[in-house]
């Protein structure tokens, strides 16, 4: 066997030395990252002065909490669910300019699940709720008298249940646990299946929805939801609604249509308020469990909405758990039939399975000619579809948070957005339920996808495309988006100067070695 000597081996240490890097070879590095850069998400913005300083006040609190995140893991790490680290995010530098960041618009949400729990506490103290309360279950009801639906318990005024707790502070503690996943003593969702946390995930739901079906209520939660999403920084939203009956305090039952008045009404009373505020639209949806004469009866449902407000419905999507449910080949006859007057919206992709009928409905969904996708979450995984996307331009609805919770990512490094950014795909954020898991509307979905799962490079560009898509892809008219995207331009450069100006932002040792 062939055996190297000292000699042999400072022989080869020299000639190692000796050699060189090729003269062209930094130059072809620079050129491949530099056409990375280009091609992704907000890689052909060109920023003006004042943005560059923004962004220099950006790029440098990202790159010290990211070199912190790395040395003290223990604190800050996407590697963990979103709640481990959920009260930490608002002491970032970083998370308070996203918060002061006007993000356009948000194009995917559920209208029962929008509103922070803390405020639909406050609307328990409406008078005349009635509660049905076991360990795990509780059923909420406006009456003038005891309900009459059955009970497992025994209905009583939650007022009543409030003032004999001997501790009403407690008692919304408890009780703020039914309007939300999230749970301040950690618990560990990393280890909870999919299927468990959408059967938590629908109680929270079932609950709130008891609370916001008496008509008055409703009122007050809308407007509380347009005040919430419009103070971070949202100045357009679609809504995704069942469309389910409202009643009154003395039993009166509304029809689905008059939910739609509601919607617009306390929408109008908002923008009088709020001038800057465009408004809001609605994607009328059914839940895919159902049967397909559901569904038909949905559809025309949104047909004749359509017809009487026009201005309030963009189109129509079908809701639920994508692995459980039906999938969109079951309603082809009749989403195929309302296709030439009824837009889609359609969710799909929202799974981690490779082959299976949920992971198949993007073919469908890009065939039956959906406008945008809901999730896409499974789309990296096929490469002909992918095409497709960029080619018909489809928007991806992407909900980083939401995925999280319900299970289908852990780390969200891994989460598939890393690769929809950096290609440079039509992109909008969203944050599909917020309230579901107390989350500020939009800016923690912001904040978790530009530090967890953006390039280290990523910078105000990136952050100023994705808010410029939520107008560009949304089902506003022209005129409606040009007002928009006018109001958008004069927030932002304020934003941007409060930026510059904030001397919060300016105190920081820039001596430390961030790259």
């Amino acid at each position: 066997m062939y055996k190297l000597t000292a000699y042999t081996i400072a022989c080869l240490l020299i000639s190692l030395d000796a050699r060189s890097v090729p003269d062209n070879y930094n130059e072809e590095r620079r050129a491949l990252l530099d056409e990375e850069t280009i091609t992704a998400v907000g890689g052909k913005i060109n920023l003006n002065e004042d943005e560059n300083k923004a962004n220099d006040v950006l790029m440098r609190w990202k790159m010290r909490e990211l070199n912190d995140s790395y040395i003290n893991p223990q604190h800050f790490n996407f590697s963990k669910h979103y709640f481990s680290y959920k009260k930490d995010i608002e002491d970032s530098k970083v998370y308070q300019i996203i918060r002061r960041m006007p993000k356009g618009a948000v194009l995917h949400v559920h209208s029962s699940l929008m509103l922070h729990a803390d405020m639909l506490v406050k609307l328990t103290y409406e008078d005349h709720l009635y509660a049905c309360h076991t360990y795990d279950d509780l059923k909420l009801q406006f009456s003038e008298t005891t309900p009459e639906r059955p009970c497992q318990s025994k209905w009583t005024l939650v007022s009543d249940m409030r003032n004999s707790s001997g501790d009403p502070a407690a008692f919304d503690s408890q009780l703020k646990k039914y309007f939300t996943l999230y749970r301040e003593d950690g618990e560990d969702f990393n280890f909870v299946d999919i299927n468990t946390v959408w059967q938590r995930f629908n109680k929270v739901y079932y609950v709130i929805k008891s609370l916001i079906s008496y008509r008055p209520v409703r009122e007050k939660y809308w407007y509380a939801t347009l005040e919430q999403f419009y103070n971070d920084n949202i100045m357009y939203i679609e809504v995704r609604t069942g469309l389910h009956g409202l009643y009154e305090l003395d039993g009166t039952q509304h029809d689905k249509k008059y939910l739609v008045e509601l919607f617009k009404n306390v929408t109008n009373k908002f923008i009088e308020d709020h001038p800057e505020f465009i408004g809001v639209k609605l994607i009328v949806t059914k839940h895919r469990a159902l049967s397909i004469n559901q569904v038909f009866d949905a559809l025309n449902l949104t047909r004749a909405v359509k017809a009487e407000m026009p201005d309030m419905i963009a189109g129509f999507d079908l809701v639920g758990q994508e692995d459980i449910g039906r999938p969109l080949t079951d309603f082809l006859p009749v989403l195929s039939e309302a296709r030439n007057d009824i837009n889609f919206y359609l969710h799909a992709g929202e799974t981690a399975w490779l082959g299976t009928s949920a992971d198949e409905n993007l073919v469908d969904a890009i065939l039956l000619g959906s406008k945008r996708i809901g999730h896409g979450y499974a789309l990296t995984k096929h490469p002909s579809l992918m095409s497709a996307v960029i080619k018909k331009d489809i928007a991806l609805e992407v909900n980083v948070i939401s995925n999280v919770v319900l299970s289908l990512v852990h780390d969200v490094r891994n989460h598939p957005l890393a690769s929809y950014l950096a290609m440079g795909l039509p992109v909008v954020l969203s944050s599909d339920d917020p309230g579901a898991w107390s989350a500020r509307p939009l800016t923690d979905d912001f904040f978790v996808a530009f530090m967890g799962i953006a390039s280290q490079r990523a910078d105000l560009r990136m952050l100023k495309q994705l808010a410029l898509n939520s107008i560009t892809y949304s089902a506003l008219e022209d005129e409606g988006k040009d007002r928009l995207f006018k109001v958008f331009s004069k927030r932002w450069d304020t934003f941007v100067k409060d930026i510059i100006s904030d001397k919060s932002f300016s105190e920081i040792d820039f001596d430390r070695n961030i790259d």
